[in-house]
């Protein structure tokens, strides 16, 4: 199999493994479907309802590849405002639901279409910023959508289950023999997971894991809030000065 074959199904697993994520929780979440959430506690469909429309400009973006012109520019999220909240609450989970399995397989449908060079050539594309496509599409079809649900299980009290979750996804990216670069990221995903949770000592260990596999992490260690644990401890002090 060549390099290229190895990371489409590679891509096409993660997007497949992270879509069934969605569906459990849209799943599991039905009896409280009409809870009330806020931009602080997001409730399961406005959750769904953002991993899509993310995908969805993933899929916009291989569709402009493969049309052979230059994608549009998608504006950065403000997930505490209100606002953006607000549009994603709006949405019925029916809608949703069929919304978001109609856009995963439009993005496997693009990563099949794509030729190998779009796929690991970031040269081809300008826009690209040096970032090959195959791993701008993990990101947004992947690593994002299971990072939402994940943060839901948290902010829901039920952080054994969001810890379940996120060993689960670093699980299934050493299942597919991803690249380091993508089990570091699921690696500090679960870190972020376990801090929260309170496993501090667990979510020390699993962060240096995931530096060692990709060390670009590390800038968004040193920022994100979901590790004040690590933070207040100094636990991540020695972690990132290592």
């Amino acid at each position: 199999m060549s390099a290229a074959a190895r990371l489409r199904a590679v891509v096409t697993g993660l997007i497949a493994f992270a879509a069934a994520e969605e569906e459990l929780l849209l799943a599991s979440a039905a009896p409280d479907i009409a809870e009330a959430g806020d931009e602080r506690r997001w409730a399961a469909v406005p959750t769904i309802a953002h991993n899509t429309e993310f995908k969805a400009q993933q899929a916009e973006r291989i569709t402009s590849v493969l049309a052979g012109c230059a994608p549009p520019a998608f504006g950065e999220i403000d997930h505490r405002s209100p606002a953006v909240y607000g549009r994603y609450a709006a949405r019925t989970a029916v809608a949703v639901a069929g919304e978001t399995r109609q856009v995963t397989a439009s993005l496997l449908d693009g990563v099949v279409a794509l030729g190998d060079d779009d796929l690991v050539d970031p040269s081809r594309h300008r826009w690209l910023n040096g970032r090959p496509l195959w791993l701008q599409i993990i990101v947004r079809g992947f690593w994002h959508p299971t990072g939402h649900v994940a943060d839901y299980y948290l902010r829901h009290g039920r952080p054994g289950q969001a810890v379940a979750l996120q060993q689960h996804t670093l699980a299934t990216t050493r299942y597919l023999d991803a690249p380091n670069q993508v089990a570091g990221m699921a690696a500090y995903s679960l870190a972020c997971a376990e801090a929260v949770a309170g496993s501090t000592d667990d979510a020390a260990r699993t962060l240096a894991e995931a530096i060692a596999l990709n060390p670009d992490v590390r800038a968004n260690a040193d920022r994100d809030p979901d590790l004040e644990p690590l933070r207040g401890s100094g636990q991540l002090a020695a972690i990132l000065t290592r």
